[in-house]
């Protein structure tokens, strides 16, 4: 059981619903969405348009939402419009890695520290971290003495840090093929032992599924790489790989396989705590914002982005267990 002061209870109870099921909303990208922006615009946006779109999923999509993911960098402006009821999580990376130097090392943002996220309004801290379990031992223990520092500021400044971990496969570019889909499993479930562990502080892991579902049989449209009864057990030994709370990142995926996959997770008896939904929710409703404008964006979110939030919110209540039942209070 994970021991939490009565702070970091109290501010996951604002990030959950009444039964301690996280149903959250994330829209902290920042250059991947100025792409989607700037592919759909036939005119330059700049910083306004990524601030204005994050704006208009706060105002339109937390009514619905238990919380919200955003960033310092454009984000802030969009955690004045939320919803009074909605919690607020704030990333703490800078976004993306250089690609120019082996092991996709992390770095902070150096305007902000958790001390000033937390002053700014923030709930909880996210930190995503890309890991490779097998990566050079060199490159690993510099991301483990990092999220160590990471957690010692959380620790200090009582909130809860919600670590997101994405895997990769330092030989294999191809995160999408089948060669990937193969070693996923033991990717994920690896890096979730490791960031379990009481060194880093962790309040919540925020995870990948343990499988590709594209390639899982009965959804997959082609070629298979697990059998149903693989898959299950998969997600069951992910959940047993840890005793902290964890919740399910949509990377990317349409609405509808990300709900069928949670359902997925259910029968295979996995106690996962919720969700961090990103593009899944939202991210249709970028090219009518650039192409057509605030309206026809605010109008896609107010009827498809609004749906999606909804049909994942029923999901959820059918499938998701309350982080309740992994906590006690210190």
């Amino acid at each position: 059981m994970l021991k939490l002061t009565k702070n970091k209870v109290e501010a996951l109870n604002r990030l959950s619903d009444e039964k301690g099921i996280i149903g959250a909303l994330a829209i902290d990208q920042r250059g991947s969405l100025k792409k989607m922006i700037a592919a759909g615009s036939t005119t330059d946006i700049g910083d306004k348009g990524i601030i204005r779109f994050k704006e208009l999923v706060s105002e339109e999509l937390t009514p619905y939402a238990t919380s919200i993911l955003l960033d310092p960098e454009y984000g802030l402006p969009a955690a004045k419009v939320r919803d009074k009821n909605a919690g607020l999580l704030v990333a703490y990376e800078k976004t993306g890695y250089d690609a120019t130097e082996p092991g996709r090392l992390p770095d902070l943002l150096p305007e902000w520290s958790v001390k000033r996220l937390k002053a700014a309004g923030a709930d909880a801290i996210k930190f995503l971290l890309y890991y490779d379990v097998d990566e050079d031992s060199k490159i690993n223990v510099q991301k483990h003495v990092f999220m160590e520092r990471v957690g010692s500021e959380c620790l200090a400044e009582d909130i809860p840090f919600f670590l997101e971990i994405v895997t990769y496969d330092a030989q294999n570019e191809d995160v999408k093929g089948t060669e990937y889909a193969k070693v996923k499993p033991h990717k994920v479930i690896e890096a979730m032992k490791e960031f379990s562990k009481s060194d880093y502080n962790v309040d919540v892991l925020k995870m990948e599924v343990p499988v590709n579902m594209n390639y899982v049989e009965g959804y997959a449209e082609g070629e298979t790489v697990y059998n149903k009864q693989e898959a299950l057990d998969y997600f069951k030994e992910q959940s047993n790989a840890t005793e902290l709370p964890f919740i399910f990142l949509s990377a990317g995926v349409s609405a509808k396989l990300f709900q069928e996959t949670l359902k997925f997770a259910k029968e295979a008896g996995s106690t996962f705590n919720g969700v961090l939904c990103g593009r899944a929710t939202w991210s249709e409703g970028v090219s009518p914002f650039a192409t057509k404008g605030e309206e026809a964006g605010r109008d896609w979110l107010r009827s498809v982005g609004k749906q999606n939030i909804e049909k994942l919110n029923e999901v959820l209540k059918k499938t998701a267990t309350s982080w309740n039942d992994k906590i006690v209070l210190k």
